[in-house]
């Protein structure tokens, strides 16, 4: 995966569809990359809370506590992808593809970039609405 020349809008793709489980860090960097390997864990605990949720009801509080992990997976994925789209292409070949001089960005990167500003703007302000939501409900219950 480490091999070859690296495509600005591959990785910001990636990054959209499937980098809560890291796979736009694993094309750029490879499987050595410590980063893409940190990805699955808070995204996997995530979905075992929206699976303890739908099992359990609502009411389950460490279902309150997983869910969120799922949302900041996700928010960090796509944040990669927004930095990925945005780099200048000449930085982009310095980095990732020294000696070989890759196609310029057209609109596969800016259309990723906004689809990745789009879906990470709602994720983020969701994770934080669940959060605090359950959070004050937990409050009110307790006194």
């Amino acid at each position: 995966m480490n091999g070859g020349v690296k495509h600005k809008a591959v990785a910001t793709w990636l990054a959209l569809l499937v980098g809560i489980f890291g796979l736009h860090r694993f094309y750029l960097h490879g499987l050595k990359d410590r980063w893409a390997w940190l990805f699955p864990l808070p995204t996997l605990v995530g979905l075992a809370g929206v699976h303890r949720m739908d099992a359990l009801g609502q009411d389950d509080r460490l279902a309150w506590l997983l869910i969120p992990w799922l949302g900041l997976s996700l928010v960090a994925a796509l944040l990669g992808g927004i930095v990925y789209g945005l780099t200048p292409d000449e930085r982009w070949n310095a980095r990732f593809n020294p000696g070989h001089p890759a196609p310029p960005a057209r609109w596969g990167a800016i259309i990723g970039v906004v689809l990745c500003l789009f879906v990470g703007g709602i994720a983020l302000m969701s994770t934080i609405a669940f959060s605090a939501q359950r959070y004050f409900e937990s409050q009110a219950t307790s006194s």
